[in-house]
């Protein structure tokens, strides 16, 4: 059974940074491209940024680029962000999601609780 287990949110002020990390574990966690995605309040659901299976790769969406940095540590079946220079916007639940890169399907739902990201003013 897929598990993904989200932390490191919380509440910081604009301009600040956070580390979010995601357990992962019940698949093959290094053969698995993974993302982060995130849901802000009352809006759908907002694909981030995505990463292969080694590490070598990586993509961010256009609202994030240059101040989020998407890792992963294959040998401790982690996925990381790091968010820095956050901004209010950035306010949302934010999610890892196994076997996507880029393009997040319609129909996807999250397997797991999520981390809630809150920067205030």
């Amino acid at each position: 059974e897929v598990r993904l287990v989200e932390s490191g949110g919380g509440l910081v002020q604009a301009g600040g940074s956070l580390r979010l990390s995601c357990a992962a574990s019940g698949f093959p966690f290094s053969r698995t491209v993974m993302s982060w995605v995130r849901q802000a309040p009352g809006k759908g659901f907002e694909w981030v940024s995505g990463i292969s299976t080694g590490g070598t790769s990586t993509s961010y969406a256009d609202s994030v680029k240059g101040r989020f940095t998407i890792s992963r540590d294959n040998a401790k079946s982690t996925l990381f962000l790091q968010l820095n220079s956050l901004k209010t916007e950035d306010t949302a639940m934010y999610y890892c999601a196994d076997a996507i890169i880029q393009s997040l399907p319609t129909t996807w739902s999250p397997r797991s609780r999520g981390t809630q990201v809150t920067v205030s003013s």
